[in-house]
C-alpha cells in the first residue's frame, strides 16, 4: 500500500533543560566524573521516536488501560521534531497498523492519506499520555554495578564548545532510570546498506499515482548488491532512490554519484522531464539479511526493537512483554524499582517475536544478500522460493562490510560524468535540501579514535591507510561531503612528527554537513571512526522523504 512521506511540523511537548543553576564559568574543561546529573525514574524509557518506538509507546498505553495499571513512559528522540531524522520509502505493509489501531482508516487524518506517518503517531502518543521529548539524544547506557545489566539511559550534555570546555550555557545530560529500556534507534551494524533517496514533483504527464517500481542492474555492476525504486506518491510527488550494499569492494565507488548516473537511464530521464522539480534529498543506513541479520533482541533490563518494515510489530510485541514485567506481582519475578540490583527479564519478547508473523516474514528474506548465494539467487529466492528451501546460506565468516573493501590498487577506477542540472546535480547542492544544521561551537561528533585514544598519531595513521591504501574512500562514500583529504601545508609539523597528516594529506571533517546516515562508522576500512550523538536537535530536518 502506498503512503506519502511528507510530514507536517510537530507541535511537540518539549521539556525545558532547567536542571540546575550555576555561576558563569570561564570555559573550564568538562570532567564527566565531576558532574552531578539529575535522575528521573520511569517505568519504560524508549530511545528513538520512529515507528518502532512510538508503536511500543502506544501499545503500552493501550495495555495500561486494559489492565488498570499506570505506566510512566518516556520517549527520547534526538531529532528536533519527531520524524525529522526519518528517511523512508513510500510503501508500507499495514498489518501491524491494522493490529495497533484497527480504526485507523476511519480517521480523517490517517497516515495513508496525509503526508506523514510519524506526525500522526506523535499526536496519538500525546493523547494517550506518553512523554515525548524531541531534541534529547540517548548518548549512553546506565549500567548496573557489574556492567551486565541496563538500568536506563543518559542523555547528552549541551553547552560544550569544540574543545570540550563548558560554556556559560552548559547543562549536563540527565539520567532516565527505567524498569524497562527499549532501544529503537534504527539501523547500524555490520549487515547494513546505504539508502539514498530523492523526491521530485514530476510533470503531470508522467505522474501515475500509486505506481510502484523496483529496479535491479544498472548503474550497479553484477558484483555489487543493490537496486533502485520509483514510488509515485500523492500530490504529484515521486520518490526515487538507490540502495547499495555497503559490502561493496571497490573504494572508487561513490553511492551518491551512482544515483546521479541512474537518473540518466532513459526510463528515469523521461519520468523526470518537462516541468519536474527536485524538492528533497537524504541518505541513511538500513538493515538487510532477514533472519541472519537479527541479533539477540533482549538483554537484562530491556530489549532492541525495530528496524525495517517490521518495526511497528516488534515495538508492539516488546510493549506487551514489558507490560507483563511491570504487572507481575510474584515477588521473585517482579520488576524491580529503578536503581536496584534486580533487572527486568524481557526474554518473553524474543519468544513472542519468533511466534509472530514477523519471524516468518524474515525467514522469506534470509538469503537476501550478495554474499548469501549471489544477487541472482537472492532475487529468485525472495520472489519465488520465499525462503522455503532445505538449505541455508550462512555468513559463517562474520566478515564486516568494511572488511570487504579492497585496496584501490586492485580495483578499476570509476570516473563519473559531471552533473547535468537539473536532472543530476553536485552533492553540496543536494545537501541544501536536507535542512541539516548543527551548532558550530560544539565537540565534533565524528570521532577518529583507536582503542579509546584520540590524538595526532591516530589521525596520522588513519590518513596513511585510508589515503595510501584506499584512495580516500570516505571522500567519495559519504553522501553529505563530511570527509575531505586535503593538502597538508604544515611541513614543519610533519618533520617534527606532530602533524595529523601523512604523505602531504590530512583529514578534514565537516561535521556540520552530517545527515546522520552512519555510513562512515560502518564502511571506513580502518574502523577507527565512531559516530556519536551531537547536541540534541542537530542534524537533518527531513520533511518529504
Amino acid at each position: 500500500m502506498l503512503a506519502c512521506v511528507r510530514r507536517r511540523s510537530v507541535v511537540g511537548s518539549r521539556i525545558a533543560r532547567t536542571l540546575h543553576v550555576s555561576t558563569t564559568r570561564q570555559r573550564q574543561p568538562f570532567d564527566p566524573s565531576a558532574v552531578e546529573r539529575i535522575s528521573e525514574d520511569v517505568d519504560v524509557c524508549i530511545v528513538g521516536g520512529g515507528p518502532a518506538g512510538l508503536s511500543a509507546a502506544i501499545r503500552l498505553k493501550q495495555l495500561e488501560q486494559e489492565r488498570g495499571k499506570e505506566f510512566r513512559i518516556v520517549v527520547l528522540e534526538k531529532g528536533a521534531e519527531v520524524g525529522s531524522h526519518i528517511l523512508s520509502g513510500a510503501v508500507i505493509e499495514p498489518r501491524a497498523l491494522n493490529e495497533l489501531l484497527p480504526d485507523w482508516s476511519s480517521r480523517p487524518d490517517h497516515p495513508l492519506k496525509q503526508p506523514a506517518t510519524s506526525s500522526t503517531m506523535k499526536f496519538l502518543t500525546k493523547e494517550m499520555g506518553v512523554e515525548v521529548y524531541p531534541g534529547f539524544a540517548g548518548a549512553g547506557i546506565v549500567y548496573n554495578d557489574d556492567g551486565k545489566g541496563v538500568l536506563g539511559v543518559r542523555t547528552n550534555e549541551v553547552g560544550l564548545d569544540k574543545n570540550f570546555n563548558m560554556k556559560e550555557t552548559f547543562e549536563p545530560g540527565m539520567e532516565f532510570r527505567a524498569k524497562v529500556t527499549l532501544i529503537a534507534e534504527g539501523a547500524h551494524g555490520s549487515l547494513s546498506k546505504e539508502l539514498i533517496n530523492k523526491v521530485w514533483r514530476v510533470d503531470p504527464s508522467q505522474y501515475r499515482p500509486g505506481e510502484v517500481v523496483h529496479t535491479i542492474g544498472w548503474p550497479l555492476d553484477w558484483k555489487t548488491y543493490g537496486g533502485g525504486w520509483v514510488y509515485h506518491m500523492a500530490d504529484g510527488l515521486v520518490s526515487i532512490g538507490l540502495v547499495i550494499g555497503l559490502d561493496y569492494a571497490n573504494p572508487w565507488m561513490s553511492p551518491y554519484n551512482e544515483l546521479q548516473r541512474m537518473k540518466h537511464h532513459p526510463y528515469l530521464t523521461r519520468l523526470l522531464s518537462g516541468s519536474s522539480t527536485r524538492i528533497a534529498y537524504g541518505a541513511r543506513a538500513l538493515n538487510e539479511g532477514g533472519l541472519q541479520a537479527v541479533p539477540r533482541v533482549h538483554f537484562p533490563g530491556g530489549a532492541l526493537i525495530g528496524c525495517t518494515h517490521n518495526a511497528m510489530k516488534s515495538g508492539m510485541l516488546a510493549a506487551e512483554a514489558a507490560a507483563d514485567v511491570l504487572c507481575e506481582t510474584n515477588e521473585e519475578s517482579t520488576a524491580s524499582e529503578p536503581g536496584s540490583s534486580r533487572l527486568s527479564d524481557m526474554s518473553a519478547y524474543e519468544t513472542s517475536l519468533k511466534d509472530s508473523w514477523v519471524w516468518s516474514d524474515l525467514h522469506e528474506f534470509q538469503h537476501t544478500s550478495w554474499h548469501l548465494g549471489g544477487i541472482a539467487y537472492s532475487g529468485f529466492d525472495s520472489l519465488f522460493l520465499k525462503g522455503r528451501t532445505p538449505w541455508t546460506f550462512r555468513n559463517v565468516s562474520r566478515t564486516s562490510d568494511a572488511a570487504h573493501t579492497l585496496p584501490a590498487s586492485r580495483c578499476k577506477r570509476i570516473t563519473y560524468p559531471p552533473p547535468q542540472p537539473p536532472l543530476s546535480t553536485d552533492l553540496l547542492t543536494s545537501l541544501t535540501l536536507t535542512g541539516t544544521n548543527h551548532a558550530e561551537d560544539q565537540p565534533i561528533h565524528l570521532r577518529v579514535r583507536e582503542n579509546g585514544v584520540e590524538d595526532a598519531a591516530v589521525r596520522r595513521e588513519h590518513v596513511k591507510r585510508n589515503v595510501g591504501e584506499y584512495a580516500g574512500l570516505l571522500g567519495r562514500a559519504c553522501p553529505a561531503g563530511v570527509y575531505e583529504y586535503v593538502d597538508d601545508e604544515l611541513t614543519s609539523a610533519v618533520e617534527d612528527g606532530e602533524s595529523e597528516g601523512w604523505g602531504g594529506k590530512k583529514l578534514v571533517i565537516n561535521s556540520q554537513n552530517c545527515i546522520h546516515c552512519k555510513l562512515c562508522d560502518i564502511k571506513v576500512p580502518t574502523q577507527d571512526i565512531t559516530w556519536t550523538v551531537p547536541e540534541g536537535g542537530g542534524g537533518p530536518k527531513y520533511t518529504i522523504t
